[in-house]
């Protein structure tokens, strides 16, 4: 199985050593390519957008012509996973933290894939980031979560979006489809439950 994790920024290489041992765990091999140009998104079979800063890692996957062949990796059904930033990079509609719930236009290229409206920073900036232990529909023991100045989800925009966990006032973990987004960073655990449901899509 081969996994792209999209590194232009951000927490790369922990998603790479935890997609192996999420493969373990599976009993798959799991082989993770670093995608920094389209000719690295040949051929893949999911695809992960990981955390870091979501206005750059838009505008850097735009100037590396990563776009496009994320769009038609996403038509073409292969399985997508945004955690942190990637989460808002596959949100449909984004608005800022301290304006939620309001029409508020910002300027972030997204890939517009999920059906949900995120807000940035929904727990507040980088010295407001904590770990908790939430539940997540389709693990069975609850996992440590990871949040570093977090978005989340405020709506819903699709009967087609399922919860797959909620903290406080938010949704934190999305599924649509062959879509999966969540607001914390599985890749900073050494857990591979989520990584390891993730390439079951695949």
């Amino acid at each position: 199985m081969k996994v792209a994790v999209v590194a232009v920024q951000g927490a790369v290489e922990e998603h790479e050593s935890i997609l192996e041992a999420a493969g373990e765990r599976i009993g798959e091999d799991v082989e993770v390519v670093w995608a920094r140009y389209p000719e690295d998104l040949e051929n893949v079979d999911a695809v992960v957008i990981p955390g870091g800063e979501s206005t750059t890692i838009g505008r850097l996957m735009e100037r590396h012509d990563l776009v496009k062949p994320l769009l038609e990796l996403a038509e073409s059904d292969t399985p997508i996973l945004g955690t942190c930033a990637g989460m808002v990079i596959l949100a449909r509609e984004v608005v800022p933290q301290a304006h939620p719930g309001t029409e508020v236009e910002i300027e972030q290229p997204l890939l517009g894939l999920m059906d949900v409206r995120v807000v940035r920073n929904a727990f507040g900036r980088q010295r407001e980031s904590f770990e908790v232990d939430i539940e997540i529909e389709g693990l069975e023991d609850r996992f440590r979560a990871v949040f570093i100045r977090a978005p989340a989800v405020d709506e819903v925009l699709s009967d087609d979006v399922k919860v797959l966990a909620e903290y406080g006032d938010y949704i934190v973990a999305v599924e649509q489809d062959h879509l999966l987004a969540t607001a914390f960073h599985p890749e900073l655990t050494d857990d591979p439950r989520l990584h390891a449901y993730f390439l079951e899509k695949v």
